[in-house]
This record gives C-alpha cells, structure tokens and sequence, in this order.
C-alpha cells in the first residue's frame, strides 16, 4: 500500500529529532508539506533543509513551545498564511523529568519528585496537546477534514516506576485521544493515538546498558523499536487508508507485555 498524502500540510511538533525527524522526513517522502515545530531550532532548521535539498520536498521550522498558548496560536496562524490549510497534527512533543513519587532510606524521606518536575512535563506532554489541537481544530472542521494522531506511551497503558508524572500524560492524552473522537468525528476529522514501547532515541538511550538489555530480552521481537516504526504508523493513521479508525490507541512496541 502507498500512502499519498501530496496536497496535506502536516504540523508534527517535537519535530525535530528522534522519532519526530523520522516523521517529518516520512511525511515529506509521502508528498506532504512538513511543518516541523520544536524548541530546538538548530536541528529543526537542519532537518528542514535537508528534507528541502536531500528529499525535494517541502518542509519548514518554527520555534514553538507547546505548553505556552500564544506561541501556540501564533505559529498556528503563520502556517495557515502559508498554507491556507493544516489537515495532520502529530503531537509527538514530549519530556521526562524522572524520579520516585517518595524515596525512602532507612526509615526516613530522602526524596521524593518535585512540583517542578511534575508541572514541567504536564506542560509540555498534556498540556501542549491540548494548546496544539484546539488551536488547529477550527481549521481543520472549515475544510471538513483532519487527522489527529498522539504519541501517548505504553507507560500510560500500565504504569512505570519514577515516572508519575510521565505517566500521568501519556494516560491523559488516551483520554483526550477517545474523548476528542467522539467530538470531532462529524466534522470529518478522526483522533488516535498511539502507543510507542521503548524506541532508540536520546532520550532511552540515557538507560544505563542493563536495563536496556532486559528489556529487549521481554520484547517478543527481540529487539528495541526504531523511530521510523512509530513514524510509519503516525503515516498510516494519518492516511486515507485509516479513515474508519477513529479513538484507537495503537500499541506498536514489538509485543513488550508488562512483566514479561
């Protein structure tokens, strides 16, 4: 099956790197105009010029916060000057900020997560979801069309130690994910989700060697998932071809099952 998405302008945040560069190149390779937004302006600039010189595509960059609403409508309205249109949101942005809900040693509390952290990543992971898609929305029901796809976690299927507040976003976007379904599929737009296992990027590749290769001894497969895996299956729910799906939370994490 080809998937064609020539005439589709894609916004993907975290756009930048890891899985979210993998997306934009796979987009771009499917026809689509890439608007690629992220904090990092460095590689999202560089993606998008190679995606322009290497690819022959269409592609930009936009320095965007997800969490802050007005760096949000702004960027939302500049690429709707450029483009007239916005038919696929990817909110694929996310962070950690890692630690136990309490730790404690000999009896006594020696740490514990911070209100800091777990303010950051529902900012960012929850938040910046809901700033993405309800500023795009509008355009999206104007055309009568949209896809809306979510990088939610496995994690927020059954839980991780120290990630409370990780956690916490990935299972509230699977909420947001089949309440939004609901709302927008009579104007033509379907909301999913999906639900990466342990994927190479940066940020797993921080895990101390050990513990990567545990888990890659509970993955059916026998091996950690690559970017392009969940870029490949943001590209087909974001297709024609996936249509009829509408609310789904898809798991594509090799066949990992909690306590395998």
């Amino acid at each position: 099956m080809k998937i064609d998405l020539s005439d589709r302008v894609a916004v993907i945040t975290g756009g930048a790197q890891g899985i979210g560069a993998a997306t934009a190149r796979a987009f771009a390779a499917a026809g689509a105009t890439v608007e690629i937004w992220d904090m990092n302006e460095e590689s999202g600039v560089a993606l998008a010029d190679q995606i322009v010189g290497e690819q022959d595509g269409e592609a930009g960059f936009t320095r965007v916060d997800v969490g802050d609403r007005a760096a949000v409508d702004a960027a939302v309205a500049s690429a709707r000057d450029r483009h007239g249109q916005i038919d696929i949101l990817i909110n694929n942005a996310g962070i950690v900020r890692d630690a136990q809900l309490v730790k404690i040693k000999g009896g006594a509390l020696v740490d514990q997560m911070s209100e800091e952290a777990f303010d950051a990543v529902l900012k960012v992971n929850l938040k910046g979801v809901f700033n993405c898609t309800q500023a795009i929305v509008p355009t999206m029901i104007a055309r009568g069309y949209g896809r809306i796809v979510t990088a939610s976690s496995v994690v927020g299927l059954y839980g991780n130690f120290g990630q409370t507040n990780y956690v916490a976003t990935k299972a509230g976007v699977i909420g947001m994910t089949r309440t939004w379904a609901r709302e927008l599929g009579r104007y033509g737009i379907t909301v999913n989700a999906v639900a990466p296992g342990f994927i190479a990027t940066d940020m797993v590749k921080s895990i101390p060697e050990r513990v990567i290769e545990r888990l890659v001894k509970a993955t059916p497969v026998g091996r950690m998932g690559a970017p392009e895996d969940i870029a490949n299956a943001y590209l087909f729910l974001a297709s024609e071809a996936a249509g009829f799906i509408n609310g789904a939370v898809l798991s594509v994490d090799g066949g990992a099952v909690l306590g395998t």
